[in-house]
C-alpha cells in the first residue's frame, strides 16, 4: 500500500536546531490506530506513559508528537523564542549550558541556549515534549516516524524543526519564566527556570531487583509443556542486545521455553504487548513498532498498563513475568488513563505570578 505525506503542518515556528542526534532519534506521538487492517502498523512511542506526561507538563494535549530518545540523547539549540518543555522517560541527565535541567517537571530554556541530553544511566528511552509539539508532516493521522515503512525522516545533525503554536496556557507559563530566568543568575541572566510542579515516574520502572511484566495467557499458552507453563512464571529472563522498537527479545536464565510441539500455524494477527514464542524457547515481546501479523505461537500478552516498562528495558536487564486475568489487565488500564486525566486536570489549573 503505497503511504502518501502530508505537507498540511498548519501555524509552525522553528523552535530547535540539532546540534548532535544521539544514538536514535526520532518523532513519535501516539501513533496512527485504524490502519492495521490495512498492513499498516499503529507505531507511536514505546513509553506511552513518558509520552503523555511529558506533553502535559509542556501544555499539550496527550497526543502530541515528541522527542523519543533511545540510550542517549541529543544536542539541540533553543530557537529565538525559547523552549518551554518536558523531559520525561529513562535517566538521562540533561543540561542546559551547564545547568542541569530537572526531568518530570516544566521547564523553560532561554533563546539561543544549547540543550544537552547525555547518556541513560537508567532504563532506555526518554521523551522530549515542546509546547506546541513537533510539527513533523502527519501521515494517516500521525507524526510518528517508522523507518521500516518509510514514513518520516531520520534526524541528524544540522536539522532544524518546527514546533506548533503554543497552547495559550503554555504560553503563559513560558513568558512567566522567562522572566523569572532573565531575573536570575549573573547580569545575562540564567539559562533556564523550572515551574515548580512535578510529576512523577510509572511505578515499577526502577526496580533494583528486576522488571516484572504483568501478562494473560495467550492463545497458544496450552500448548506449552506443563514444565514450560509452570517455569514461565517463576523464572528470570533477560533483555537480549538484539532488541528494538518491534520487539523485545528474552533469552531465558536457565530452561528455554517449549512448546509440546512445533507445528506451522498460518500467520495471524498481532499487538504490542504479544509474547511470542520462536523455535529455540525465547521469547520475544512485541513492541510499539511490530507488524500487524506474524507466524509464531503467542503464548503471552503482556498489559497494556506494563509496556511502558517494556520500553525502558536495556540489554541484560533481569525480566519475570506474573500471571493476571483479562478484568485485572483492563482495571490496570483504566487506572493509568484516570491518573493521566488528573494530571491533566491538575496542571490546567496551574499558573505562575509575574
Amino acid at each position: 500500500m503505497a503511504v502518501e505525506q502530508s505537507r498540511e503542518v498548519g501555524a509552525v515556528r522553528t523552535e530547535l536546531e540539532i546540534v548532535k542526534a544521539g544514538m536514535l532519534l526520532e518523532v513519535q506521538d501516539r501513533g496512527r490506530p485504524g490502519w492495521r487492517s490495512q498492513g499498516v502498523p499503529a507505531g507511536g512511542a514505546m513509553d506511552g506513559w513518558s509520552l503523555q506526561v511529558a506533553n502535559l507538563l509542556a501544555g499539550n494535549r496527550r497526543d502530541a508528537a515528541a522527542l523519543e530518545m533511545t540510550m542517549s540523547g541529543p544536542s539541540l539549540r533553543a530557537g529565538k523564542d525559547g523552549l518551554l518543555c518536558a523531559l520525561a522517560g529513562a535517566g538521562m541527565e540533561a543540561v542546559v549550558d551547564g545547568v542541569p535541567l530537572p526531568p518530570w517537571r516544566t521547564v523553560y530554556v532561554m533563546p539561543g541556549r544549547l540543550l544537552e541530553i547525555g547518556r541513560a544511566s537508567r532504563g532506555c528511552r526518554a521523551y522530549l515534549a515542546v509546547a506546541g509539539g513537533i510539527a513533523e508532516p502527519p501521515v494517516l493521522g500521525s507524526r510518528s516516524a517508522d523507518a521500516r515503512a518509510g514514513i518520516g525522516r531520520r534526524l541528524g545533525a544540522g536539522d532544524a524543526l518546527a514546533c506548533g503554536a503554543m497552547p495559550p496556557q503554555a504560553a503563559a507559563w513560558a513568558a512567566a519564566l522567562a522572566r523569572r530566568a532573565a531575573a536570575a543568575g549573573s547580569a545575562g541572566g540564567a539559562p533556564l527556570a523550572a515551574a515548580p510542579w512535578f510529576a512523577r515516574p510509572l511505578p515499577g520502572a526502577a526496580a533494583a531487583s528486576g522488571t516484572v511484566l504483568r501478562a494473560v495467557p495467550g492463545s497458544a499458552y496450552g500448548q506449552l509443556t506443563e514444565a514450560a507453563r509452570a517455569r514461565l512464571w517463576r523464572e528470570r529472563f533477560r533483555a537480549a542486545p538484539a532488541s528494538d522498537r518491534m520487539g523485545v527479545r528474552l533469552q531465558p536464565e536457565a530452561h528455554p521455553v517449549e512448546l509440546i510441539r512445533h507445528a506451522e500455524i498460518r500467520s495471524h494477527g498481532v499487538t504490542p504487548g504479544a509474547v511470542q514464542l520462536p523455535p529455540g524457547g525465547a521469547p520475544v515481546v512485541l513492541g510499539a513498532g511490530c507488524g500487524t501479523t506474524g507466524g509464531y505461537p503467542v503464548i503471552l500478552h503482556v498489559a497494556s498498563a506494563d509496556l511502558p516498562l517494556l520500553a525502558q528495558l536495556r540489554p541484560g536487564d533481569s525480566v519475570s513475568f506474573s500471571e493476571i486475568g483479562l478484568e485485572e489487565a483492563q482495571l490496570l488500564d483504566l487506572g493509568q488513563e484516570l491518573e493521566l486525566a488528573v494530571l491533566d486536570h491538575a496542571l490546567r489549573l496551574k499558573t505562575l505570578s509575574r
